[in-house]
């Protein structure tokens, strides 16, 4: 496929010296940036435009660009640039960017990854994504529209995301008439705004995307503009970090055995230098050891550097598993499971405190819940306002509490042990992205002490293993009255039992939560700990709670040992629930009189995979008694 005699690229080495070119764009130094805005600031179209002027556009590319021009384009029949990178059809129906779209292009000094990101509101989560690798970011602004909301929201997530470089494209001056009024009007307004959110540092350009001015070569439009073009800054800009000089991080991402006489560690060198004969600290657990060799398969290295990806092999032998960090021993990064973060929620559904989620970190996946959202940000006014909860695109600074210490720097001091995800334990959906700040000093002070009766021992003296039984359904479905026959069974056959009953708990330990999605998790959590602990003594815990969120109750089955949790569903259709109507609730929740209802105006999320299930439509309460009793004994040896 032959490139356009136009767009033959820039370097003659290609014809003249094929290895000497390959060996030249090898050694190029390499810039990820985005650019990012509001819709219709003109990201694609610069995109496109760059593309263009690089002669990255081969001739069959250039054919449909025209064809698609003519046929979907905005510019009446002339070349529309952003149809470049626009690839989906909804993208090019409504001419915006949904999508993360990264292209690759490069000129003679240096080679470019671009990540054009949407615009939208609804699509912020996708601008988050393509912000998270990315070493600068290209905040256009429409000269007509000046800085907008979407602006100011994008430029916090660059401030947020530590992207070191900005440049403020300041777009579509033609049809200003090259207004430099209009332009310093721009600047100001921004410049005030950046000061607000930490970015003291950007550069400012005056252009047209669409016509090429002061892309490539400074426009004759703008002769009050003395800077750079964009093209000439983009090549420019340092990208040399100084992630060499500090100290060596190293999140193991495979523990590599491929046979009996060979076991090393390998992963990407976060940060830092290190060399055989190295004294490392593995992390969260401590134990130290001495770097003997680095492999590659290129064979052995007298010294690694941050970026590259290696198998260490250690002196002696020390437990290490994926996820785990290997640091240098003198400097080892701060481990904790408590903590401050900024979280970006990226989910249509809310962020609740207290839901269990998955976070993943480096190469480590743990478990976490958020305790406590401290406030949101309006990112129009860098406003802090009270949360309870963060809904989609929102933005607020949170305490994490994990169920396992990680070792982690700041997000501030190093992107790949500061950031994270998390991620929705039932359908693993990603639901926010986060910047740790630091570790809770309580995390520090608390510690777990060791006792010397354990739960084998409680076990033992009662003659029965400890073990949770939970009874989840709708209001109305019977579980109060069948959980109390259960209890009443066991208790006859000399067993020991306690049964939590949602309606009592709420009377004393549960008193001060309400019937919201928040106070609902709050109120399961709760009950799950307690019920941990009775477990734990070595109690049969009988647990009737309508429970409504999947997510919960996974909570609370995690907490216990493999075995020791038991799901019954009591399973009741709504309308027979409703008929029965034993306490009123539902006429008050149909009049109005009760919000927040389940089953009416909450809702419940049914069991996937019950050990047991209750048709009560079929049994009556006291067959259904018997049908968990018997399931019991028959499944779960009450014995230790």
């Amino acid at each position: 496929m032959s490139v356009q005699a136009a767009g033959t690229h820039q370097s003659d080495l290609i014809a003249q010296d094929i290895d000497a070119y390959l060996q030249a764009h090898e050694h190029k130094s390499l810039l990820r940036f985005i650019t990012c805005g509001s819709v219709d600031d003109g990201k694609s179209t610069l995109i496109g435009r760059l593309l263009y002027d690089s002669k990255m556009i081969l001739d069959d590319q250039m054919a449909a660009l025209e064809a698609d021009s003519k046929r979907v384009g905005t510019q009446g029949g002339d070349i529309d640039f952003a149809l470049l990178v626009d690839g989906l059809a909804a993208e090019r129906e409504q001419g915006i960017t949904i999508d993360v779209a990264y292209r690759f292009f490069s000129t003679d000094k240096r080679k470019f990854i671009v990540a054009d990101t949407p615009g939208h509101e609804q699509y912020t989560r996708n601008m988050v994504t393509g912000a998270s690798t990315a070493d600068a970011a290209v905040i256009l602004i429409d000269a007509r529209r000046g800085v907008l909301t979407q602006t100011r929201r994008h430029s916090y997530l660059v401030s947020l995301l530590g992207i070191r470089h900005v440049i403020l494209a300041i777009n579509k001056m033609d049809l200003v008439g090259w207004s430099q009024e209009t332009y310093d009007t721009i600047l100001a307004e921004y410049r005030a705004f950046a000061a607000q959110i930490g970015i003291t540092d950007f550069t400012a350009i005056p252009m047209s995307a669409l016509k090429g001015d002061n892309i490539t070569e400074h426009s004759d439009a703008a002769p009050w503009y003395d800077g750079p073009p964009l093209m000439h800054l983009l090549e420019t800009l340092p990208v040399e970090d100084d992630l060499q000089s500090r100290p060596f991080r190293m999140p193991v991402q495979w523990v590599n055995r491929p046979n009996l006489d060979f076991r090393g560690f390998s992963g990407l060198i976060s940060t830092g230098v290190i060399k055989p004969g190295d004294k490392i600290k593995a992390l969260p657990s401590g134990r130290e050891s001495t770097v003997d060799r680095i492999v590659t398969f290129n064979g052995d290295l007298d010294q690694a550097v941050a970026g590259q990806s290696v198998t260490l092999t250690l002196a002696s032998e020390i437990d290490i598993s994926r996820g785990d960090v290997i640091s240098i021993a003198d400097s080892p990064p701060p481990v904790a499971d408590q903590f401050e973060a900024t979280v970006v929620w990226m989910d249509d559904e809310a962020m609740l405190p207290g839901r269990p989620y998955l976070l993943k970190i480096g190469t480590r996946t743990v478990g976490a819940s958020i305790t406590e959202p401290k406030y949101k940000v309006n990112v129009n006014t860098m406003e802090h306002l009270a949360a309870k909860r963060l809904e989609l695109n929102e933005i607020g600074v949170c305490n994490l509490s994990l169920d396992a210490p990680i070792a982690f720097d700041p997000y501030a001091e190093n992107r790949d042990l500061g950031g994270f995800i998390l991620i929705d334990r039932i359908s693993n959906r990603t639901v926010a992205a986060g910047m740790l700040h630091f570790a809770l000093r309580r995390s520090q002070n608390v510690h777990w002490q060791a006792l010397d009766v354990d739960k084998a021992s409680r076990a033992a003296l009662k003659g029965q293993r400890g073990r949770v039984v939970w009874l989840t359904g709708l209001s109305g479905s019977g579980k109060s009255t069948i959980a109390n026959l259960v209890e009443k069974k066991l208790y006859a056959e000399g067993r020991h039992t306690y049964l939590l009953d949602g309606d009592n708990v709420r009377h004393g330990l549960n008193r001060d939560l309400g019937f919201t999605d928040e106070d609902r998790v709050e109120n399961i959590r709760r009950v799950a700990e307690v019920s941990k602990l009775m477990a734990d003594a070595g109690l049969i815990v009988l647990v009737s709670f309508i429970s409504p969120f999947r997510a919960e109750r996974r909570l609370a089955r995690d907490l216990q040992a493999e075995g020791d949790f038991v799901e019954v569903y009591i399973n009741t259709p709504l309308e027979v629930a409703e008929a029965r109507d034993v306490k009123g609730l539902y006429k008050k929740a149909r009049a109005g009189e009760l919000k927040n209802f389940t089953g009416i105006d909450s809702p419940y999320e049914a069991p996937e995979a019950a050990e047991i299930v209750i048709d009560t439509t079929k049994t009556s309460p006291t067959e259904a008694a018997e049908q968990i009793t018997a399931w019991l004994e028959g499944e779960l040896d009450y014995s230790i």
